[in-house]
């Protein structure tokens, strides 16, 4: 709900906000997911201000301690996420994210975000010791994991609800707060490693922490961690099971462009009747289709395009419904990309307390780390046709005849007029072709990103025992991206290609001449700075809770309230280069450059406590929020407590909540990107826009689509439910049950191409044509459009109990999603429930996921077994199979489950030293085949949404403590 504030409630508000005492307590109480332990403590948890005991209960919240992270091998936010059975299955990670992804999410270098539910990570508020960290430089969209001081914490806890009328925007997912150690005695130093068996993939880990002052006897106490992190490459080449070539289960590249140069035909008229090709070739055992595009290897009598060079093979020309290629060669460009990008990270924090009195402390934080990620993408193909195509070269860079192309020139012609003829071919003509430049190099782009947080607080008791906290913060995160190998500068290489130095038809085991290495190198691009930007954020927040002073039945009446005021700035600074000389195929985005755009927040909230009975208990919560640009909102939350019996609990929430546009949402300028699939036809004579070449109209186009930013965009909003129960009839089980459910209206996104398609009369214009009618452009910048439903139910259960002498634990905890309905316009109904479906780049909603956790120990010895579950689902169709031209003998739609075990024992039997050891995927298992379209997302024959590609790897942990 948004309004515009009046004048009087402007005053009214300015008035709250002066007479109010300070935000957010620092969460400072060891809770936990197990519902038989409790705390004593006043406490504040993560969802709520006002500290009281058991406030857990009210909340359905997960809470993970350092010795739970510890001992599942896990060392990283990113990581901790992947196990989160509560966390969506999105392109989050630095596996989902390390090749193809969504226009919305390019440029977002080497992110990793937390995506609660399912809602995104741009939904999911992401806290610091109960704070907010600055979003990532690139996008400003969301906060980057890899950034949070991982080796510093001291446990995590996620609520799994909204929360926006406590924190505000992006809390509709849920709230996840990464807390660290309040103070520290002593030094600790710690080494972890995480190898895998297969090779490539492995982590290190090494952190420093030390500390020094008793609060209570020299009151003070102040302390630091320094951690460094590194993640190696882990390339598709490395992974038997990343293999596109697949014809026969429905999954084979879509490129023609291969390490041995396939020939191209580019028309009869024009530009195009001056190539070797011409206008195709006839097959002379017969038939009417013009082969536009052939390798001489998969030519009859050709030695076959296996041959022809690492990871190649036959073009599948049924599968992707083009006859004119059926004697191309293909490679398989997605297993010989990355699968896990490399990260170095370096992260610190220092804390420092001060007791000024019996009741008050006063401290500072200071967080910084330094994160460097490369992003690596195949080699570049290189395309001599006539468009003005990004992979396009144009035809100046053909393969000419001359002296020093002679041999090679002969060896490509006569291969072709040995089968087809002679009279077919142009003699002399240079040669079009679609290649990949091996000698290029991967390409990289190398992304830095430095982030830092200093906070400033003042907090204790005051009035008869209520606490207050009040901070001063000020967060940064900056980051540049620079161009690795891989790239050329276009003029010098067209040049370099023109001449016949570099050679697009080497033999396998061949190299490129020294002539040829040398004109690449002087084309090299590496090292210019792509682009950079920075995100801001400057808060000062404060609040004060306690009693009010009156009792109803249940109990005392208590309160929290407090203000929030901060300003967001973000700034992007495109291409700064004064010579913007052209880079082949590098992104650059000027268009979206953006000179310090900011905004200006002010909140109020309250929150109470209400204890209606003994045995039931209301906690009302509601913020306002007021953002320059925006005007206001408001938004309520209730939740209840009951039990009707010591063992039973019951428990539920109804909230609203909201998002606002991120500045790229708001101030992009218009950016254009070309539409490179084969399935989409003109929606003005092919209704469905789903391309058929056997159907008159519905002809293959491939038009610029435009995206970029609106001033005029709205918040998103939300609308949560949640209703749960905990059962705890003795000390050695307990369960607990949540139903859930998040409708979110107003959805910011890019126009959605498929409803354009679909709504075609009400997009008319969103399809912008030449003179002659023929569509060149696809209007899709950001809209308020549409909603989506999504609704699931999470269950935790837990036994414990003694065994041989030591104790055990068994848990299942588990989330199953029933509903999942997207609508594209807000008077449409929902359409079909997408569970269990595939959904490209954005969340995969697969049914149910568990994790099912026995621990056992006894004296220095703790094991742990663990079993990863994540269900199944069913694919989308090849190109072929939904144009109903062609049907792979073994394809199969539905995806299979995958299931992993991980086990970990530690030993403390020397005191101060801690010993850890650990197998991950204990059984080697594959994540499972899925023949979705690898064109269009991450992943070459698997889902990095789901499975970990790592395999079995071998984890060690050394802990030692000085004290």
């Amino acid at each position: 709900m948004q309004t515009r504030p009046t004048p009087k409630l402007r005053h009214l508000c300015v008035a709250l906000l002066a007479a109010m005492a300070m935000p957010a307590v620092a969460q400072d109480a060891a809770t936990t997911s197990n519902p038989t332990q409790k705390t004593l403590d006043q406490v504040t948890v993560t969802g709520s201000r006002i500290k009281r005991a058991e406030a857990e209960e009210s909340l359905p919240i997960t809470s993970f301690s350092k010795e739970e992270i510890d001992q599942q091998g896990i060392t990283s936010a990113e990581q901790l996420l992947s196990y989160l059975n509560i966390a969506g299955n999105g392109s989050d990670n630095l596996s989902s994210n390390a090749g193809i992804v969504h226009e919305d999410q390019r440029g977002n270098n080497g992110v990793s975000g937390a995506n609660l539910r399912g809602q995104g990570a741009d939904a999911t508020l992401v806290l610091l010791n109960g704070r907010r960290v600055a979003t990532h430089g690139l996008k400003g969209r969301a906060v980057d994991l890899n950034a949070i001081p991982f080796a510093a914490i001291d446990r995590v806890e996620i609520l799994r609800d909204g929360a926006s009328a406590i924190y505000g925007t992006d809390a509709i997912g849920g709230v996840i707060n990464f807390i660290t150690k309040r103070d520290y005695q002593g030094a600790q130093v710690s080494a972890f490693a995480d190898v895998t068996e297969a090779g490539g993939g492995n982590i290190y880990r090494t952190s420093l922490l030390f500390g020094h002052g008793d609060l209570d006897k020299d009151r003070w106490n102040a302390f630091g961690t320094i951690s460094a992190k590194r993640n190696n490459i882990l390339r598709g080449d490395q992974r038997d099971f990343s293999n596109t070539f697949q014809p026969a289960r429905g999954l084979s590249p879509d490129t023609r462009g291969t390490p041995f140069g396939t020939v191209f035909s580019l028309g009869s008229t024009g530009v195009g009747s001056t190539s070797m090709l011409r206008n195709g070739v006839l097959d002379p055992a017969g038939g009417t289709t013009r082969y536009t595009a052939v390798n001489i290897y998969n030519i009859p009598g050709g030695a076959g395009c296996e041959n022809a060079g690492p990871n190649m093979g036959a073009y599948d020309y049924r599968l992707w419904n083009s006859p004119a290629s059926r004697f191309a060669c293909a490679w398989d460009y997605p297993a010989a990309a990355v699968i896990i990008q490399p990260q170095d990270s370096l992260d610190f924090i220092g804390r420092a307390t001060f007791k000024i009195s019996e009741n008050h402390e006063a401290y500072v934080e200071l967080t910084g780390s330094r994160v460097e990620v490369a992003k690596t993408f195949e080699p570049n193909q290189i395309s001599s046709s006539t468009s003005a195509a990004a992979t396009s070269l144009g035809p100046t860079t053909w393969y000419p005849l001359n002296a020093t192309t002679r041999a090679t020139y002969d060896k490509v012609y006569n291969a072709l007029s040995g089968y087809f003829g002679a009279g077919q071919l142009n003699y002399g003509a240079p040669i079009a072709y679609r290649w990949r430049c091996m000698a290029c190099g991967p390409r990289e782009i190398k992304t830095t990103t430095d982030s830092y947080r200093f906070v400033a607080g003042l907090g204790g008791l005051i009035f008869n025992d209520w606490s207050y906290d009040m901070g001063l913060s000020r967060a940064s995160s900056e980051s540049e991206s620079v161009l690795g190998t891989g790239f050329h500068y276009t003029d010098a290489l067209k040049q370099a290609l023109g001449s016949g130095l570099i050679n697009p038809f080497l033999e396998p085991g061949q190299s490129q001449s020294p002539e040829a290495m040398a004109a690449l190198q002087a084309a090299s691009a590496q090292g210019v700075t792509l682009y950079g930007g920075e995100s801001i954020v400057t808060s000062f927040d404060a609040s004060i809770t306690g009693d009010l002073g009156w009792n109803l039945p249940g109990g005392a009446v208590a309160m929290a309230t407090g203000i929030d005021i901060r300003r967001e700035e973000f700034q992007f600074n495109g291409d700064n280069r004064a010579d913007k000389r052209t880079v082949f195929n590098a992104p650059f985005d000027d268009a979206n450059a953006l000179d310090n755009v900011s905004r200006d927040i002010r909140a109020v909230y309250a929150e109470f406590y209400l204890p209606l009975h003994r045995t039931f208990d209301i906690t009302l919560a509601g913020r306002y929020d007021d953002y320059s640009g925006f005007g206001s909102t408001t938004n309520p939350k209730v939740s209840f407590k009951w039990r009707p019996i010591d063992s039973l609990l019951f428990r539920g929430a109804y909230s609203t909540g909201f998002k606002v546009p991120s500045f790229n949402q708001l101030y992009n300028g218009v950016s254009e990107v070309q539409y490179t699939g084969l399935d989409l036809a003109d929606p003005e004579t092919c209704p469905s826009g789903r391309a058929n070449q056997t159907v008159p109209g519905c002809e293959t186009i491939r038009p610029v689509e435009l995206f970029g930013g609106k001033e005029t965009l709205e918040p998103e909003e939300s609308t949560q439910k949640s209703f749960g129960l905990v059962f705890s009839p003795n000390e050695w089980f307990n369960i607990a049950l949540d139903w859930w459910q998040i409708e979110r209206t107003n959805t910011i996104r890019s126009a959605p191409r498929d409803v354009l398609i679909q709504y075609y009369d009400l997009f008319r214009d969103n399809w912008i044509r030449d003179a002659s009618g023929e569509i060149i452009q696809i209007d899709r910048r950001f809209i308020n459009s549409g909603g989506s439903l999504m609704s699931g139910v999470e269950v935790d259960i837990n036994f414990n109990g003694e065994l041989a002498g030591g104790k055990w634990n068994l848990g299942l905890n588990g989330s199953w999603i029933e509903n999942f309905q997207t609508k594209a316009l807000e008077s449409l109904p929902y359409g079909n429930n997408l569970v269990g479906s595939y959904v490209r780049y954005y969340n995969l909603p697969i049914r149910w996921k568990h994790t099912l956790n026995f621990g056992w120990n006894r004296g220095n010895w703790t094991h742990n077994l663990s079993q990863l579950y994540r269900d199944g689902y069913y694919d989308e169709y090849p190109v072929s199979v939904a144009n109903g031209t062609y049907v792979p003998a073994d394809w199969q739609q539905k995806v299979d489950s995958y299931t992993t075990y991980n086990y970990s024992v530690s030993w403390t039997g020397i005191p101060k030293l801690k010993l850890g050891f650990g197998i991950k995927n204990l059984f080697d298992e594959d994540p499972p085949f899925t023949a979705h379209q690898n064109d269009f997302a991450s992943g070459a024959a698997w889902e990095p949404r789901i499975a970990d590609p790592r395999g079995r790897a071998y984890t060690l942990l050394l802990e030692y403590n000085f004290y």
